[in-house]
């Protein structure tokens, strides 16, 4: 029985520039990488699928479940109270070195209340899943008979073909003055007039697809990959270390300065993106977070290999 109905796309083998010296350091450096044939889905795993997957399986996500007062040493136990990361306009311009400012933390939020109790999805079963954890992700990719891709799947995917494009779609950010990722409209972080319409999320498929037939490889959410996050981009070949020691020595280093929890690279920019505050809805782009992290503008898709 076929228990994930999201389609995917075969993604030839081969070798791209991975990366850029145009926008942010950690897309640095520019380098050739390779890639074997994969699949990958059309667009981020959506609220009704998840939900499908919850309804079949019984998974609790990484937000709903209590938190142990051992990992939070100092805190009172009665203020921790399961959620997520909830992004919150300011009232008006702020500085923006400061991103506590617009986020904050939102007891009861979760997949089905994204922004906390009261809110739902039930009105926005298209719309990309949020407020999933690393864990999350990968539990429904193992579920679905498929794994979340690498970083540079992700990119070689999302370049369409475009070997070295700024975007997704070419260089020019608006052809013809046509929107082409859902991105923040307005002034960060206090006015959004909205993309397309949407104001946070939109349905998946409705921006244009890259030239692979991929929707919302940039904006909309960001995604989970496998990769452990670095300032730089770690070139294979460069420092040759044994396999699973180079895999416990990337874990430790991806870890923010006092913590032990592991960071990843997302992938493909969000709807918060702004060019005042983050250009990052392009195929190089990048961010670091902690594999525990769930939030209101984070997402994934799946992969899978094939022969």
């Amino acid at each position: 029985m076929t228990v994930d109905t999201t389609p995917m796309v075969r993604i030839e083998g081969g070798s791209f520039r991975m990366g850029s010296v145009e926008f942010y350091p950690d897309e640095t450096p520019v380098h050739e990488r390779t890639v074997e044939a994969f699949e990958i889905d059309v667009h981020p795993v959506t609220n009704e699928r998840f939900a499908a997957f919850v309804e079949a399986t019984g998974y609790v996500t990484v937000a709903e479940r209590p938190l142990d007062p051992a990992d939070f040493p100092g805190v009172d136990p009665d203020g921790l109270v399961p959620g997520g990361l909830v992004f919150t306009p300011t009232e008006g311009p702020v500085d923006l070195r400061d991103w506590r400012q617009w986020w904050r933390w939102g007891e009861g939020a979760s997949w089905r209340h994204p922004f906390g109790a009261g809110s739902s999805v039930d009105d926005r079963p298209t719309h990309p899943v949020v407020q999933v954890s690393l864990e999350d992700a990968a539990a429904y990719a193992a579920w679905a008979g498929k794994r979340l891709p690498t970083e540079a799947e992700f990119e070689y995917a999302a370049r369409g073909g475009l070997d070295g494009a700024r975007f997704a779609w070419g260089d020019d950010e608006r052809p013809g003055g046509e929107l082409m990722v859902n991105q923040w409209q307005g002034h960060f972080p206090y006015e959004n007039t909205g993309a397309a319409g949407w104001v946070g999320t939109s349905p998946v498929m409705t921006f244009p697809a890259n030239g692979y037939g991929l929707f919302d490889v940039t904006g909309n959410v960001w995604e989970w990959t496998t990769d452990f996050y670095a300032p730089r981009h770690d070139v294979p070949g460069r420092v040759p270390v044994e396999a699973g020691s180079r895999e416990n020595l990337l874990a430790a280093a991806s870890a923010e300065p006092g913590s032990r929890i592991p960071r990843r690279v997302l992938k493909g920019g969000s709807h918060l993106c702004s060019p005042e505050y983050c250009l990052r809805y392009r195929p190089a782009a990048r961010s670091p977070q902690a594999d525990d992290t769930a939030t209101t503008h984070i997402g994934f898709r799946c992969a899978r290999d094939v022969a």
